[in-house]
């Protein structure tokens, strides 16, 4: 893993919680996006090198909507930038990690993306972030 790639954070209202952010950072997104095999609506903030990814269930089933219902609003995921998604995905499994993914999908921000299990990492959802392949850095 080369470094934390963004932090997501499940929020209740977009445009609400853009509003809050962009008065806490002093910057406007740079991206909204919406994930459809996530069921989500995404923004993105940029503060220096760091990125934060605010998530809005567009579907009562998504797993955003099922955390919401659970915990409420608040950090859902750290996300890791890695070089190659699939060795990472394997090391982590052969050293015991539960990947949820059999394989990487398309995430947001120009991103492949696979989680691990909460469980096995102290209640935290990891999410392993590489540059899609022919798809620009931002």
């Amino acid at each position: 893993m080369n470094k934390i790639e963004h932090l997501g954070i499940a929020v209740h209202d977009l445009e609400v919680s853009n509003t809050l952010f962009a008065k806490l950072l002093g910057v406007s997104p740079y991206k909204m996006e919406e994930v459809v095999s996530e069921g989500v609506m995404t923004s993105f903030f940029k503060v220096g090198p760091n990125k934060i990814e605010l998530l809005q269930a567009m579907e009562g089933d998504s797993p955003i909507a099922q955390f919401l219902e659970k915990r409420g609003e608040g950090v859902h995921h750290i996300a890791f930038a890695v070089e190659d998604i699939r060795l990472e995905m394997d090391r982590l499994a052969q050293e015991g990690f539960t990947v949820l993914d059999k394989v990487p999908k398309m995430g947001a921000d120009n991103k492949l993306v696979a989680f691990l299990h909460p469980k096995g990492t102290n209640g935290v959802l990891i999410e392993l972030c590489q540059e899609a392949p022919g798809l620009e850095k931002v």
